[in-house]
């Protein structure tokens, strides 16, 4: 038997068909590349906030540096295996060397030990500190702020009085009063700091509270408590934990300034800021620099890492805001 003939318009049409498929084929192709570099691109909104932060150049140095001090501080103690407290008239205020990397103070103890046990306290109380004021304050900024009338007023008008107050000066005399101590000094320090993530607090509830979703579930008659923790209190954490790393910062320095005064950390207990007491002689800041340098350049990095790290935080969570 002989083949059947294909016709002109039969070639044509099975030529056409032909390249149907693989265009087809080739759309296909291409939908899934793009599918799989999709799926590879990070989509939330915490992957976003987290690209843009580790883009910030300061913030990725200052969390490096940061973290190189934490382990300084908690690790280092312990591999130096050198008493802070441990005294040595003997060698009283020896300069760097002979076992001493970087000298020792006025009662022969050795300042790296004693750097790095302070540094243990003085980020402690920051921490601390911060904690405690971003809890009160964001308590307070979300039921001022959910509650509205005169709830809002009384507890805005509170918070304006401890902003009013000159704390320093409170602590100063409190301390005074009472006695130097690292409980009262994180109580204190923290007592006149939250009013700031208390005004944060309240601007964002006052804005979220107006949206749709919140809307929807006060009249579904959801129960303010609920609103407050399931969408309150959520979009206000990622903006007041901007300004803690700032409390932090700023817990730390006063810390510094007040055990500088003898109003802090009580000695023999090591800190940053009671090792800058030996610099009030100029004798000692001019020729004995190892004795408040050291302490010194680690508040100051310690403070600029953490400032940077709020402001690369600040610029993650709101784009809008490093334009």
């Amino acid at each position: 038997m002989s083949e059947p003939a294909f016709s002109g318009a039969d070639s044509a049409d099975i030529a056409a068909r032909a390249a149907r498929a693989e265009v087809s084929a080739d759309s296909t192709a291409e939908r899934s590349t793009a599918a799989g570099e999709t799926m590879r691109t990070p989509r939330s909104p915490s992957q976003l906030a987290l690209r843009r932060f580790w883009s910030n150049l300061g913030a990725r140095v200052s969390v490096v540096a940061l973290v190189l001090i934490i382990l300084a501080v908690v690790v280092g103690p312990y591999l130096l295996g050198i008493d802070p407290d441990a005294q040595n008239l003997t060698a009283s205020r020896q300069p760097p060397g002979n076992g001493h990397a970087l000298g020792t103070d006025l009662l022969g103890r050795d300042v790296l030990a004693r750097l790095l046990s302070g540094g243990r306290v003085s980020i402690l109380v920051g921490l601390a500190t911060a904690a405690s004021a971003l809890a009160l304050g964001t308590v307070v900024g979300v039921v001022a702020g959910s509650a509205g009338g005169r709830v809002d007023s009384a507890l805005m008008r509170i918070t304006d009085i401890f902003m009013a107050v000159p704390s320093l000066l409170v602590v100063i005399v409190c301390g005074g009063i009472l006695g130097p101590s690292i409980a009262l000094l994180v109580g204190l320090i923290a007592a006149f700091a939250w009013p700031t993530s208390a005004r944060i607090a309240r601007s964002v509830v006052l804005s979220v509270r107006e949206l749709d979703f919140v809307k929807a579930a006060t009249a579904a008659g959801t129960r303010r408590p609920t609103i407050m923790r399931r969408h309150l209190l959520p979009a206000v954490i990622p903006q007041v934990t901007v300004s803690g790393a700032l409390l932090v910062a700023t817990a730390i320095l006063s810390e510094a300034a007040l055990s500088f005064l003898g109003l802090g950390v009580v000695p023999p207990q090591a800190s940053w800021g009671n090792m800058l007491q030996s610099a009030q002689s100029f004798t000692v800041i001019s020729s004995m620099p190892w004795l408040w340098l050291p302490p010194g350049l680690a508040i100051i990095l310690t403070s600029v890492s953490v400032i940077f790290i709020g402001d690369g935080m600040r610029d993650a969570l709101d784009p809008k805001a490093s334009r």
